[in-house]
């Protein structure tokens, strides 16, 4: 997680960075339309996860729960920062939250 963190420092996140964690690496730099695009043609479920989060993000709660439901989580409730934290970690821990 430190790593992915400092990493948002770079310009562009690491070469061969899954699409989901590239992802939120866009997001986490505010670039939400660049974010969206690397997840809306992925079709495995944690790109469906982020692209829940993104909607979230968005404040488009029903395109965001179509989502959850597609990635087989549950609804988020908590802070979005807390929700960006928890991804990323799965993600770079191979698995799901």
């Amino acid at each position: 997680m430190a790593d992915f963190r400092a990493s948002l420092t770079d310009a562009a996140p690491a070469p061969g960075l899954a699409p989901p964690l590239a992802a939120l690496w866009w997001a986490a730099k505010g670039d939400w339309d660049r974010a969206h695009k690397i997840v809306q043609d992925e079709s495995d479920a944690n790109a469906a996860w982020v692209h829940a989060y993104l909607h979230r993000v968005e404040g488009d709660l029903g395109n965001a729960g179509y989502w959850y439901r597609q990635a087989g989580q549950p609804v988020a409730k908590d802070s979005l920062e807390a929700e960006w934290e928890r991804i990323v970690s799965a993600l770079l821990g191979g698995g799901k939250a």
